[in-house]
Parts: structure tokens; C-alpha cells; sequence
């Protein structure tokens, strides 16, 4: 994972990052109509579909992160105590990134690792 939070957290972050970036990029093509007059309505016009279509893809990330968290597991974190989702064999949690796994082969027990060090 490349930010080192949930799978849900990170899709609905994706999510929010094409919904300002789109907003972004129509605010700046309204700026072509300020500084070039007649031929800033066409950037204007250009950037708008671009904008478009970076709020369009927002919305399909979205959309795939709420039909991803109605099939997601609920489970209980073991460090904070609350309810989070997970998806696939390992996860972080949601509130204190933990991670989590429910395949024992992939669990560890970070205590009983110390002690067999010493």
C-alpha cells in the first residue's frame, strides 16, 4: 500500500483527488476567458471537458469504493477496539492503521518474536 492506510480510506482518497483536481482544472480554464478574451472561451471550453472528465472518473471511484465496503469484512482492530473493514487477505485499520490479516500464516505475534530474539 502506498500511503500506508486502508484500502477503503485510500480508494475514496483517489476519489477526492480527481474531484479537486477536475474542479481545479475548470477554475483555470474560466482564467482563459480574463486573459484572452474571445479565445479564452475556447480554453474555457476545452478545460471544462477535461474537468469533466475528472469529475466523471471521481464518481467511478466512488461508486467502486462503496460496492467494495458492502462486501468488505467487518472485524474488530485488536490494538483500538473499533470496527473496521478490511479487504483481502491483509488490511490496515481504518483509525489506528494496524495491520491486519485474517490467513494465520501471514499473522505474527510481535511478542513472542522479541522474546525468541533474547
Amino acid at each position: 500500500m502506498f500511503f500506508k492506510s486502508a484500502k477503503i480510506n485510500e480508494f475514496r482518497l483517489w476519489g477526492l483527488i480527481f474531484t479537486l483536481a477536475g474542479m481545479g482544472i475548470m477554475i483555470l480554464g474560466t482564467a482563459g476567458i480574463v486573459l484572452w478574451g474571445q479565445t479564452g472561451k475556447i480554453v474555457a471550453g476545452i478545460f471544462m471537458v477535461f474537468g469533466m472528465i475528472s469529475l466523471l472518473l471521481s464518481v467511478g471511484v466512488y461508486f467502486w469504493a462503496g460496492m467494495m465496503s458492502t462486501t468488505a469484512t467487518m472485524l474488530q482492530c485488536p490494538e483500538c477496539g473499533k470496527p473496521t473493514k478490511m479487504l483481502g487477505k491483509t488490511d490496515r485499520c481504518m483509525f489506528c492503521r494496524t495491520m491486519l490479516t485474517l490467513d494465520p500464516a501471514q499473522a505474527t505475534d510481535l511478542p513472542a518474536a522479541e522474546s525468541a530474539k533474547q
